[in-house]
């Protein structure tokens, strides 16, 4: 199979799993576990945006450690990585989070054992909907293509995510 068309099944994949039965948590997890696969990722969260609370809130995670969980179950827009991207409606990314000083990732993310991050906005059109957090443990800078392609992602569930509510 191509890229190509393994890239429309993704997200042809991904638009079922949230259309069919709507949203649930373990749908989330198998979204953030194939996006996981398809980018070679070990660690990932997807955060959907409290309609009243205006936080983000966990919906799935995968290898996060537990002592992160309460810190990472609610997330004001503007603060870390999943913040900043909900807040600037833009991927953020940093190449290696271990030696990052650039203040961008909260101090208790670096005990995720991560390098190579990214958060990219889930968007339906310009209302931000969410947030896709990928992880490698590795330095990594994700490519111009990488970060289109997760923006893409972003776009689907974001759309999808409007349609549920």
């Amino acid at each position: 199979m191509s890229e190509t068309a393994y890239l429309s099944a993704l997200l042809r994949e991904i638009a079922a799993r949230l259309t069919r039965s709507g949203a649930t948590e373990a749908d989330f997890q198998a979204i953030l576990d194939q996006v996981l696969d398809h980018f070679a990722c070990t660690a990932g969260t997807i955060h959907t945006l409290g309609p009243v609370s205006q936080m983000l809130l966990l919906r799935a995670r995968r290898n996060i450690p537990d002592g992160l969980f309460s810190r990472i179950q609610k997330i004001p827009i503007g603060k870390g990585l999943a913040g900043l991207a909900a807040e600037r409606r833009q991927p953020v990314q940093i190449c290696n989070l271990q030696t990052d000083d650039s203040g961008a990732a909260r101090p208790g993310a670096k005990e995720t054992g991560m390098e190579g991050c990214i958060a990219v906005p889930l968007l339906a059109g310009d209302q931000l909907v969410g947030v896709l957090g990928v992880a490698k443990p590795t330095a990594y800078e994700f490519n111009e293509t990488e970060i289109a392609l997760l923006m893409k992602i972003g776009g689907v569930i974001g759309k999808l995510l409007v349609i549920e509510e």
